[in-house]
Formats: structure tokens, sequence, C-alpha cells
């Protein structure tokens, strides 16, 4: 069982919270999506995003060679507002507005081919 200690250490870097927020309000994105919205590479990204997972923050979909990472869905209520909390929090940071426009420019740009 995880501790209350563990699921907030989780949260204790600037990178998996800008996951965080970059994954709300998508139904799901790419590694290859978060890498460039980060502008960090592959096995940054992914191992941020293990990490997260392991703590039950995201869950992931392999489609083919892609791996693609959505918030959980039916977190517990308490950590569901905390969430809701912390990205509200952080999605008008001047960080946070530039990885969503990086992001949203790489999207409407990316090449149907470039994964999925």
């Amino acid at each position: 069982m995880q501790t209350t200690s563990e699921i907030y250490k989780s949260l204790a870097d600037e990178t998996r919270l800008r996951l965080l927020v970059l994954l709300q309000g998508q139904a799901e994105l790419c590694v290859c999506d978060l890498m460039q919205a980060l502008d960090m590479p592959q096995s940054t990204v992914s191992r941020h995003l293990a990490y997260l997972k392991k703590n039950r923050w995201v869950q992931d979909r392999r489609g083919g060679v892609w791996m693609y990472y959505s918030l959980r869905q039916g977190l517990d209520p308490f950590l569901q507002a905390q969430l809701v909390l912390i990205i509200s929090r952080l999605a008008g940071t001047d960080t946070c507005r530039a990885d969503q426009e990086r992001l949203a420019s790489y999207l409407k740009n990316k090449d149907a081919s470039a994964c999925g």
C-alpha cells in the first residue's frame, strides 16, 4: 500500500508537475508529443511518466511502438481534488504556458505518421 508521503513525493519534481498540466484537458498524448512540449529527450520524459504511473497519477496505453499517456481515471476523490488544485495553480505560470504553446504548435503541424 502506498503511503501518503510516497504519493506526494511523486509530485515533488517540476518536470512531473509540468507533465500533469500538459495531460490535463487532453484525451491522451504520445511520449513524442510530450517531448516536444517540454523540449526534453525521450529518456527523461519516459522516466518521469513511469514515476507518475507507478504512483497512480497517470495511465498508459500502447499503440504499436508508441506509448500514450493520460491522467488516471477513477482517482480517489481526495487525490482528484488535490490534482485539480495543483493543475489550476500551475497552469497559469510562464513555464506551463510556454509548454502548452509548444504542444499546441507541435500538434497543429504534426505529421500524421509521426506516431499513432
